[in-house]
């Protein structure tokens, strides 16, 4: 009888429509992080933001929060805020319109609070990137495999920043779509997807460069024999690198069309860094370099050391991109991968918002899901649980005089 009772909800289980299933994770996914962060918040001491132990959506919208509130409720300065120093201080320059336009949109039609309104938006483009990353896994690995990438998707360590006042979970749900398109080969589709995700978070340098890589591995290929490349497929590919790249200097125009000043976007970025390094100019592959400086004496090590390890660190990374279990995942998701590390390489400065940065690599964890041991899967789950509640600590509540933002 128990038999065949484990029968019936097996087939069941086959005849549950991917969908369905995908929902049900994400579901309980929610379920896990909302009591997370309520356990935070109801212990939440009085902050620049909140009172006292604060409601779910008073405590989801802190930190960068309140600068999409600003830009949904006020827009963007024409004159940039200098410090005492006269230096350009922070502002809502550094927080690309995408996500606050929409937040403001749905405060509109439905005459909610920004807090609401805003968490709401999170959640649903979460949920929609939770549904498109199981149709983008399935292209490259099987059913069972792409499932539990999604589970590990919905439950990884920074799951709650999908959940909160934050554009990750609308960007995450762009670039799977963008991907999608691109594993499929429907090139012009994806010029509005780009679009729109250049303007929610930085990344459409990233995107022309995996782009440019795509466009040389498909001429490659097609000189092989292995894959036709046919003329307008070609024409369609270079223009989508194209217009990503133009994508990605797009804000820095408008701010400089806004406030009269060519660096406006990259001053303001700097603004935030300058309380580690104070006020620097930007060059690439620099800000690491600097950061060894700032971070090996909080590790109680010399520079020359921390920056052995930095080098060992990213030749690790790109070597374990020619490894089998991401070599399942194809060469474009492998060009993506590569090209955004490499953008982040170049231009961020490593503290503790880089983990949030972290986000849109997610198909490595393709890679994570491909181990198929009942062991294995429960027990990565459960780490990923435990890195919520670690990265939430670190990072997302605050601690008095906190200097580690999500």
């Amino acid at each position: 009888m128990a038999d065949r009772r484990l029968v019936d909800l097996t087939v069941r289980y086959r005849l549950t429509p991917w969908w369905l299933k995908v929902i049900a994770i994400f579901v309980v996914s929610r379920i896990v992080t909302t009591v997370l962060l309520l356990s935070y918040a109801a212990n939440q001491a009085a902050n620049p933001w909140t009172g006292q132990s604060p409601g779910y959506f008073d405590f989801a919208s802190i930190w960068d929060g309140h600068w999409y509130y600003i830009i949904s409720v006020v827009g963007y300065p024409t004159q940039l805020p200098l410090t005492a120093s006269g230096h350009v201080g922070e502002s809502a320059w550094a927080f690309m319109p995408a996500y606050p336009s929409i937040v403001r949109l749905v405060m509109l039609v439905t005459t909610l609070d920004f807090p609401i309104a805003a968490v709401l938006v999170s959640f649903a483009f979460a949920l929609g990137a939770a549904l498109m990353f199981y149709r983008l896994m399935h292209l490259v690995l099987p059913g069972g495999t792409a499932l539990f990438s999604v589970v590990l998707f919905c439950f990884a360590p920074l799951s709650p920043i999908l959940q909160v006042a934050y554009a990750e979970s609308m960007h995450a749900f762009l670039l799977i779509v963008a991907l999608y398109l691109l594993l499929t080969r429907r090139y012009l589709l994806m010029l509005p997807v780009i679009a729109v995700l250049s303007l929610t978070r930085p990344s459409g340098l990233a995107f022309a460069l995996a782009m440019t890589m795509h466009v040389a591995w498909r001429f490659w290929q097609g000189r092989r024999g292995v894959e036709d490349f046919p003329v307008r497929e070609r024409l369609a590919s270079i223009g989508v690198a194209v217009f990503s790249a133009i994508m990605g200097i797009a804000w820095i125009l408008v701010a400089w069309a806004l406030t009269g000043s060519a660096t406006a976007y990259t001053d303001t970025e700097l603004a935030w860094r300058s309380a580690y390094v104070g006020y620097q100019q930007l060059l690439p592959f620099a800000p690491w370099l600097q950061a060894a400086g700032f971070w090996a004496p909080w590790f109680g090590m010399p520079v020359p050391l921390l920056i052995v390890l930095l080098v060992i660190g990213v030749v690790g990374f790109f070597a374990l991109l020619f490894t089998p279990p991401v070599r399942r995942l194809g060469p474009d998701l492998r060009f993506w991968i590569a090209s955004y590390a490499l953008y982040l390489l170049a231009v961020f400065f490593p503290q503790s918002s880089t983990f949030r940065l972290l986000v849109p690599e997610l198909p490595l964890l393709g890679v994570l899901a491909q181990p198929r041991a009942w062991w294995y899967r429960i027990g990565i789950v459960l780490l990923c649980i435990a890195g919520q509640w670690a990265w939430t600590d670190l990072a997302w509540a605050v601690h008095g005089y906190d200097w580690t933002p999500p």
